[in-house]
């Protein structure tokens, strides 16, 4: 396609048309619509590529860009009427990338703010890695395990928590994206591991597929207090938090001296007005035992990223790391996508293939 200078494509992208405050976000707030696009070489500015999408990544973190306000959150909102962002796999198709043409046309490429439509136009400076095919690790896993949820997984465990060999791990989400891999690290590292899920077939899954020591179903659970007394005996040494809300105040009644407790997300809480999401009322217990609880932003560790893709790639390629992705077919399908991620139904990471 290089040099094409009549390649005008019909493409479809999904923009934010209004806020989304409350609830799980519908039609009304994303909308799919059609624009012209040319990806001939001379509508491409210096230092940026043409880029076909082949997958997009679908994460909780995206439902806190479309209310429009802060909200204590700190992250940059998505704009009324603009094209939404998100993780994607793409391949090159026109380069114009300097003089050195670091990218070429046929390039795989992971891309951290990509828009989310069949085709788009990015700055090179924008483009995290090119991916190597070479490797014989399959594309979608460049979204899942060696992605956003993978990145945040192996921050929380290898960086922030840190466990020694026997510690008690507990994890919530525990077969959501992060779930799946955080567990699997921390089993990699000697703990003990337990996660709570939301459905039996779940915490079978966990324990029979992902190596997870136990599990419980939360929904099952109408004590979360006397749930944890019956897994950690022994008490906590990290939590890895995913959900907020009532099971984050019931681990704070359990855990051990110098506990960890990376805060990775509150998914129970995204749908909800700040003035309605669960307090914690026992912060207290943190004073006498020492405890860290320690929110992170993955920006803010993106020079451990070449670390990170490192130690997952050699897991990967070492039968030591499984994964459970999701796969929904066409771009159409992203809200749909987005919105079952609220919902118990999906278990590993949610994944929208745009083009074969």
């Amino acid at each position: 396609m290089e040099g094409d200078d009549e390649c005008v494509v019909e493409n479809r992208e999904w923009y934010l048309a209004a806020y989304s405050t409350e609830g799980v976000p519908t039609s009304d707030h994303l909308k799919l619509r059609t624009v012209r696009i040319s990806l001939a070489s001379h509508s491409i500015p210096d230092g940026h590529v043409a880029v076909e999408t082949l997958f997009l990544s679908v994460d909780p973190y995206i439902r806190t860009m479309l209310t429009g306000t802060l909200d204590g959150l700190y992250i940059e909102q998505f704009q009324l009427n603009h094209v939404i962002t998100a993780f994607a796999v793409g391949r090159v198709i026109t380069s114009k990338h300097g003089n050195n043409n670091n990218f070429v046309v046929g390039d795989f490429v992971l891309i951290p703010s990509a828009p989310v439509a069949e085709y788009s136009i990015v700055p090179a400076t924008k483009i995290l890695r090119k991916i190597d095919a070479a490797t014989g690790i399959s594309l979608p896993e460049y979204l899942g395990s060696l992605g956003v949820p993978g990145f945040a997984a192996w921050v929380a465990i290898e960086v922030l928590a840190d466990p020694k060999p026997g510690s008690n791990v507990f994890i919530s989400a525990a077969s959501g994206a992060v779930g799946i891999i955080a567990g699997q690290l921390a089993k990699l590292r000697g703990c003990r591991v337990i996660g709570s899920t939301g459905s039996d077939h779940k915490v079978e899954l966990i324990k029979e597929e992902l190596g997870y020591d136990d599990g419980f179903n939360y929904n099952k659970e109408s004590d979360f207090d006397a749930a944890l007394t019956k897994y950690f005996p022994d008490g906590i040494d990290v939590y890895l938090d995913n959900v907020g809300g009532k099971m984050l105040e019931a681990v704070l009644n359990h855990v051990n001296k110098y506990a960890r407790i990376p805060l990775c997300g509150m998914i129970s809480q995204y749908n909800k007005v700040w003035t309605e999401r669960e307090g914690v009322r026992n912060l207290l217990n943190m004073i006498g035992k020492e405890v860290r609880m320690e929110g992170f932003m993955l920006a803010s560790h993106w020079h451990r990223f070449g670390d990170f893709a490192k130690d997952m790639e050699g897991h990967i390629k070492q039968g030591k790391l499984k994964s459970k992705n999701k796969i929904n077919l066409g771009i159409e399908s992203f809200l749909d996508s987005l919105i079952s991620l609220f919902t118990s139904s999906n278990v590993g990471k949610v994944i929208v293939q745009v083009k074969a």
